[in-house]
C-alpha cells in the first residue's frame, strides 16, 4: 500500500529515496525498473552483522532505524521514500508495515512506500486473492510472510523457501526459475518472489510465460509502487505488472 501526503503531480522531482538493509547488493538491478530520468538515491541501515533471520528483520525495521534513514534521504528532497526490504516490512504484521510508513511520513517523506505494502497494493490492483510464495528464507521468516498475507486477506496456496541466511544475492536465475516452477500451485493466481536481495529481473518474464500467470518480485513491486505514486512512466518492460501504469 502507498500512503502519500501530497499529490503525485506536486512537482517534477525525479529522485526516489531508497532505504535498504545493510547487506543489500542489488543496486544495479533496481535501476532497471526506472526510466533514465529517474535517480535512485540509496541509504543503508547500520551494519549489524546478523544473518537473514527474524531477528535481523526486526532490527532493520525499528522506528529509530527507519526515522534515521528517512532523515538522511530528505537532504536531497526525493519525491518518494521507499523502504526496500521485504522481511523488515512484514515481520511485525500489517500493524508493523503501517507503522513504518507512518514514521517515514512523520519524519518528512512526501510519499512513503514499503515493499510489503507495495505487494498487497499490487495484488489488489491485479484483483488477485490467491498466491504462491517463493522465498530464499529460512522457514521462520517465510512463516511471517504467510501470516502477513493472511492478515491482508490473501490466501497462500503454496510456499517454499531456499533456507538461506546469507549471500542471497548469489542465487542464480536458473535455480530460482526451477524452484518457482516446483513451488507453484495450480490454483494460485500469481507467484510472489520475496526478498529485495534476491535477483529477479530477468527471471520474471520467462516465469510468466512458463506459468501463464503474473509473477511479482519484491524489488519489482516496490519500484512499481514508487513510479505509480509519483506519476512516473516505467522503463520499457514486458513484465505484466507494469501494464497497470
Amino acid at each position: 500500500m502507498v500512503h502519500t501526503s501530497r499529490s503525485p503531480d506536486a512537482d517534477e522531482d525525479r529522485s526516489f529515496g531508497i532505504i535498504v538493509p545493510y547487506d543489500f547488493a542489488l543496486d544495479r538491478e533496481i535501476w532497471r525498473w526506472v526510466p533514465d530520468d529517474v535517480t535512485l538515491l540509496l541509504t543503508r541501515t547500520h551494519h549489524l552483522r546478523l544473518e537473514a533471520t527474524v531477528e535481523m528483520a526486526q532490527h532493520v525495521s525499528t522506528e529509530e532505524t527507519v526515522r534515521s534513514a528517512t532523515d538522511d534521504l530528505l537532504a536531497v528532497e526525493p519525491a518518494v521514500v521507499v523502504y526496500l526490504c521485504t522481511s523488515g516490512s512484514f515481520v511485525n504484521g500489517v500493524v508493523g508495515e503501517h507503522r513504518i510508513r507512518k514514521v517515514m511520513l512523520e519524519t518528512g517523506a512526501p510519499t512513503a512506500v514499503t515493499t510489503s505494502g507495495a505487494l498487497t497494493h499490487a495484488l489488489s490492483q491485479l484483483e488477485i486473492a490467491k498466491v504462491t510464495v517463493v522465498t530464499p528464507y529460512v522457514e521462520s521468516v517465510t512463516d511471517r510472510l504467510r501470516s502477513y498475507l493472511h492478515e491482508s486477506g490473501v490466501e497462500v496456496m503454496s510456499s517454499g523457501g531456499l533456507g538461506l541466511v546469507s549471500r542471497i544475492w548469489r542465487v542464480p536465475y536458473s535455480r530460482l526459475f526451477d524452484f518457482a516452477l516446483e513451488t507453484d500451485h495450480p490454483e494460485s493466481e500469481a507467484v510472489f518472489i520475496a526478498c529485495t536481495n534476491l535477483p529477479t529481473y530477468d527471471v520474471i518474464a520467462p516465469l510468466e510465460a512458463a506459468l501463464g500467470k503474473p509473477v511479482l518480485s519484491a524489488n519489482q513491486v516496490s519500484l512499481w509502487a514508487a513510479l505509480q505514486a509519483t506519476g512516473t512512466p516505467a522503463a520499457p518492460t514486458d513484465q505484466s505488472l507494469f501494464g497497470l501504469l
